[in-house]
């Protein structure tokens, strides 16, 4: 039997657990390609038009494997945290694959998420594979413990400051330069972004490599401990209804709040509802903390070029004016970036 796992929205996230169960479970896994021009048109054609951006990417991962796998690894994701959930995209996305993917009706493989952390190895959650995959009870918890621990070990990576993409390296056993951790580069800025938008190099422009390049440290949601982030939007009476939007929300004020952080960059998808929100909290949060932030707004129209113009000179900007605070005498006008906006 053959599970393909689409290489986008939380694979970035859950991958390692996902093909240590399915290693575990003797299931043969087979991925999408990167993304591309290719699977972004798919994805536009089989959805609908108001969808967002990531949503047509997955659905164009899909249909780039769904002839040749027995089923589509699609979960239901509907919360990991008590009383938060996820965007109601993605609680309704197995449906939408199954509708609007040519062969899908019966080839999608949902397991329901509903845990209370993100900790999601609950056998409940995967009952209804036993059956479909031909699986027992036991063999089943043995394969869900195992993927745990793989997973607690994945996601230490991050916090030792590795980016997701370096740390999935790892975790595939492949060799990466560095780990670009604390004090390599001479600016330090915090990336702000869902998973899926940061660490799609298409989607995304390979954001990532462009600030590695511009000898830049990256600081991200991940590399935070859920406490940390949680502490730093204590002070709001109410949380949103999305947990990885307070995440994104509370590593944001964490950064700004950092002697050491010397601005932001939040990557947003065009059409996502919660970033609408978010992304405007911290926008106007930069005056305050007296950071520049910038907004860095995807669609599948984007072109790189913008990305890398915007990206430079938001860099260099920064650079000068902490050279400028440093005592270094640069003859340059208008070094004011707080709140700079840099949709595409």
């Amino acid at each position: 039997m053959k599970i393909g796992i689409p290489t986008s929205l939380l694979y970035y996230y859950y991958y390692p657990f996902w093909k240590t169960m399915f290693d575990e479970l003797k299931i043969e896994i087979v991925l999408s390609k990167t993304t591309s021009k290719y699977i972004v048109n798919k994805g536009i054609e089989y959805s609908v038009p108001e969808i967002c951006v990531p949503i047509k990417v997955f659905t164009g991962h899909v249909v780039s494997i769904i002839e040749d796998v027995d089923y589509v690894f699609v979960p239901r994701m509907v919360c990991v945290l008590k009383n938060e959930y996820f965007c109601p995209k993605f609680m309704g996305l197995p449906d939408m694959i199954k509708y609007t993917v040519p062969g899908a009706i019966n080839k999608v493989l949902s397991p329901k998420i509903t845990s209370d952390s993100d900790n999601i190895s609950n056998p409940k959650f995967y009952s209804e594979m036993r059956s479909i995959l031909g699986i027992g009870s036991w063999e089943l918890q043995k394969a869900l413990k195992k993927a745990q621990r793989e997973w607690e070990k994945f996601r230490q990576l991050s916090k030792d400051g590795y980016v997701l993409s370096d740390a999935l390296d790892i975790f595939e056993g492949k060799e990466i330069a560095d780990k670009n951790i604390l004090n390599k580069g001479d600016i330090t800025i915090g990336l702000l972004g869902y998973v899926y938008d940061i660490y799609d190099n298409f989607v995304s422009m390979n954001i990532i490599e462009k600030l590695k390049e511009m000898n830049v440290n990256i600081r991200t949601f991940e590399m935070l401990d859920d406490s940390v982030m949680n502490n730093s939007i204590e002070f709001m009476k109410k949380r949103l209804f999305w947990t990885f939007s307070n995440k994104l929300l509370g590593a944001g004020y964490y950064y700004y709040d950092q002697p050491n952080v010397d601005g932001l960059i939040h990557v947003t998808a065009f059409g996502c509802g919660p970033d609408s929100m978010i992304g405007k909290m911290l926008e106007m949060e930069s005056n305050t903390y007296n950071k520049p932030f910038m907004t860095i707004r995807i669609d599948e129209h984007s072109g790189e070029s913008h990305l890398q113009t915007r990206a430079e000179a938001f860099i260099d900007m920064i650079r000068r004016k902490k050279n400028q605070a440093d005592g270094v005498s640069i003859d340059e006008n208008n070094l004011s970036i707080h709140g700079n906006n840099a949709g595409l």
